[in-house]
């Protein structure tokens, strides 16, 4: 169990390996998206009508298989967690601006990226252009966003358990069984 702390520290310190690694999990993340149909315009705004569930049995098996994976490896000292800040503003922009375009392309940047790698025209042209843009554009306007309204009602880099004070597998566990749960009533009553 040692070892693997001293294999990450040398993993570490080896950024082009870290690249490498990186572009072949986001290949195979890619490669999922596509065969899970997540990529497909339709799928995408079926999700958005309640008429299509695939994107949301996608995204709370990845949610249950993370929370697992990632509080297992850090209950055996294998990780660390270091959860960035947060506030009320920087959330409700950011939720803001994903919605909107969430909504008129019909992909987030995960299926934009699987949709590009397809070779889908309208994830070419208006998903990655826009997401070029709005990076550029975000980056133009943020010193004025962060004194005015990104860091309105800073909340730092608490997390669940902490408010609560208790062990993180106590919020873990419960959550996990909830969207276990879910996936079931969707499976049973979705399509």
């Amino acid at each position: 169990m040692r070892e693997i702390p001293a294999m990450l520290r040398r993993l570490h310190q080896r950024k082009r390996l870290q690249l490498a690694i990186a572009l072949g999990i986001g290949i195979i993340f890619g490669f999922l998206l596509q065969k899970g149909g997540a990529t497909q315009y339709d799928v995408i705004i079926g999700q958005l009508l309640f008429t299509d569930f695939t994107v949301v049995k996608i995204m709370l098996s990845a949610v249950i298989t993370g929370m697992l994976g990632i509080h297992a490896l850090r209950s055996f000292g294998i990780v660390q967690l270091h959860p960035k800040p947060g506030a009320l503003g920087s959330t409700v922009i950011g939720g803001l601006i994903f919605g909107v375009g969430f909504g008129i392309l019909g992909y987030c940047p995960g299926t934009i990226a699987g949709a590009v790698g397809q070779g889908s025209l309208d994830a070419i042209a208006g998903g990655l252009a826009g997401i070029i843009i709005g990076a550029g554009l975000f980056a133009a306007a943020f010193p004025k966003l962060e004194k005015s309204i990104l860091k309105k009602g800073d909340f730092g880099d608490l997390t669940i358990p902490q408010v609560l004070h208790v062990n993180a597998w106590a919020v873990v566990l419960p959550v996990v069984a909830g969207l276990i749960g879910l996936l079931f009533l969707i499976e049973y009553f979705g399509h």
